[in-house]
């Protein structure tokens, strides 16, 4: 975990990085932390029920991890709810279905999963994305961002099966390259592929 944020910080000007409590002190947690500390980058440690507000029209809501609960580091990924007028996004980061039952718990008789745009949990992996998770949150876009011929196989056929079943538009990055969102007047969404 860590190793995109470390590269994005490293050549990027970053004002913000936000993570959830860590359960354990990782390499990459070590070497994030240096990077944020030699750049003054404001770190924002954040749980579930937190709130970021940025402008008046777009807020995130913080739906998971929930401190207290003893998770591997994947599970521990922060799951939050994109807000942006009437437009909506769920990040899963690199959750898994034990991570999923458990916020399933928490939101399962609500409609707060419910999302247009699910940003797909670990790559795709058969991990995650489980039938229940996909039903509450309901995308019409579904995106995964995935290497080309990566060594685990992502995603996987069932994953991608789940969707379809949903009849949500999967875009896949290793396929469909770069993927832009852009959020029109009245809720639009309009996506841009750069190949």
């Amino acid at each position: 975990m860590f190793g995109g944020c470390i590269s994005v910080a490293k050549k990027l000007k970053v004002k913000n990085i936000i993570i959830s409590k860590q359960i354990e002190e990782t390499e990459n947690l070590k070497k994030m932390l240096n990077i944020i500390n030699e750049k003054n980058i404001n770190l924002i440690v954040v749980e579930k029920g937190d709130e970021i507000k940025i402008g008046k029209y777009l807020k995130i809501n913080i739906l998971w991890p929930e401190m207290g609960k003893n998770i591997d580091l994947n599970n521990n990924s922060i799951i939050a709810k994109f807000i942006y007028r009437d437009v909506s996004m769920i990040f899963t980061g690199d959750i898994e279905k034990e991570a999923e039952s458990e916020i399933l718990k928490i939101y399962g008789e609500t409609n707060i999963l419910n999302a247009d745009i699910l940003k797909v949990a670990h790559h795709g992996s058969k991990t995650s994305s489980t039938n229940e998770i996909l039903n509450q949150i309901t995308p019409k876009i579904s995106l995964i961002g995935v290497g080309e011929n990566n060594q685990f196989g992502h995603p996987d056929p069932e994953v991608l099966n789940r969707l379809q079943k949903i009849k949500s538009k999967i875009y896949r990055t290793d396929k469909d390259g770069e993927i832009i969102i852009n959020i029109k007047s009245k809720g639009r969404i309009k996506l841009k592929i750069e190949k």
